[in-house]
């Protein structure tokens, strides 16, 4: 893949892993969690712990980014620190759905809002959004750095003001955010358990930086940078927008809720508080869509990259884009806002991108084994626990995961099935040499 024509920042970086994690995970979750757990400490601990959790994911992809800095993301980890084959089982989940089922999720869901708002079908805005971000992102890498940077911080600052607002406006609730009698019973509890696994979905996406590593600056110390300041940025983000909620709107009136935010925005802010809110969701998943546009075809770039057979999908146009993988992500996501099978496609594959991450986290315990004296630009914070506790917490998610939607989990395993097949008809005698530090 040539050398792109220029390169981003530590600000755009991280605005990637911002925009990649603060979806509409945040406004619609809280609804369920107090209807188990209706206290105020309890929730913001979860968040908190989700938050943890994720920073102890981010800390060891840093490690392994600053070792192998070059894009790909699980895909190149992979590839690096355990095999080609495995590191290909994880790009071709990310090249088939592993980002158009996300895009497509996050941009129905925007036109849902909008369309609400203006009574109209929800098409009528998510396809020509994803068209034109497909469009921005054909451009020059500037450009598209600077529209993730407003995008996403303009994000960022809707949600500050409306927490603001909630709490300058909103009338105090009897709820208290520290700990009180009864919390630990609800801390212990089952309903706790299963919060905590729907938050770590909210906290999805701490490690996209990874993804698109080629075009960055410094990359082995900007991403890791990133990956930090990002997780650490919305952990705080989430903990306030919550606390907000919890301070200005009655328990009762949201649990059960699957709009939360809505139900919150109206509290504060009257009638017209729901609309309000709804346009705010919709603004910033325009970000988040643009984040995975970015990020989804740098892996099948990088897939091109190393083996010949796919080597398509690495040519770039003349700002240094990879332009046939951007077009071919856009297709498989426009195929399925049409065919609206996207929910499905991504049960399917979700325990994988789990098994995917523990994998890489794992990595880390691996290299520091079998090879001590590799340089090591960013190591990783609290070794060897923050590994193990995000390796225990995934066993954990990926056990929920696999239990509660088994058929989809299977569906998932003949994905990656064809995935192999693949590899070993056209992949593997030009497979990345293993263990190289590049």
């Amino acid at each position: 893949m040539s050398k792109p024509a220029s390169k981003v920042g530590l600000l755009t970086a991280t605005a990637i892993v911002i925009a990649s994690m603060v979806g509409t995970g945040v406004f619609g979750s809280l609804g369920f969690q107090v209807a188990g757990i209706p206290s105020g400490f309890p929730i913001l601990l979860l968040w908190f712990i989700g938050g943890v959790l994720s920073f102890c994911g981010a800390v060891c992809y840093a490690e392994l980014a600053s070792i192998f800095p070059k894009s790909g993301g699980e895909y190149h980890l992979l590839s690096k620190t355990w095999s080609p084959f495995l590191g290909f089982l994880a790009g071709w989940l990310s090249v088939t759905v592993g980002f158009a089922a996300p895009i497509a999720l996050n941009a129905t869901l925007m036109g849902t809002y909008l369309g609400r708002i203006f009574d109209t079908s929800s098409l009528f805005f998510s396809l020509p959004v994803v068209v034109l971000v497909t469009l921005i992102h054909f451009g020059k890498i500037s450009w598209i750095g600077r529209f993730q940077e407003w995008f996403t911080y303009g994000k960022v600052g809707l949600i500050l003001l409306l927490g603001i607002l909630a709490f300058a406006l909103g009338t105090r609730q009897p709820v208290s955010f520290l700990p009180k009698e009864g919390d630990l019973d609800l801390i212990t509890s089952s309903s706790f358990a299963i919060s905590l696994v729907y938050v770590l979905y909210a906290y999805t996406g701490w490690n996209a930086a990874t993804y698109m590593m080629d075009e960055v600056e410094r990359p082995e110390r900007n991403v890791p940078l990133a990956l930090l300041i990002g997780t650490l940025a919305v952990m705080a983000l989430y903990l306030f927008v919550n606390a907000s909620f919890l301070y200005s709107t009655p328990i009762e009136k949201m649990k059960g809720e699957a709009e939360v935010g809505l139900v919150a925005a109206e509290s504060f802010l009257g009638p017209r508080g729901s609309t309000a809110m709804g346009i705010l969701i919709s603004f910033g998943l325009i970000s988040s869509i643009s984040s995975m546009v970015w990020a989804g075809p740098r892996v099948s770039a990088a897939m091109g990259r190393d083996h010949s057979h796919f080597r398509l999908l690495s040519r770039v146009n003349r700002n240094g884009v990879p332009a046939i993988a951007i077009l071919i992500q856009s297709l498989i996501v426009i195929a399925l806002l049409l065919s609206a099978t996207f929910e499905e496609l991504i049960n399917y594959v979700q325990a994988l991108l789990t098994i995917s991450s523990l994998m890489v986290v794992l990595g880390v315990f691996y290299l520091r084994i079998k090879r001590p004296d590799i340089p090591r630009p960013f190591r990783a914070w609290g070794y060897p626990i923050t590994p193990a506790l995000f390796a225990l917490v995934s066993g954990y998610v990926l056990w929920f995961q696999i239990t509660e939607k088994t058929t989809e989990f299977l569906w998932g395993l003949a994905t990656l099935a064809v995935g192999a097949v693949i590899y070993f008809i056209l992949a593997r005698k030009d497979s990345p040499a293993e263990g190289k530090n590049s």
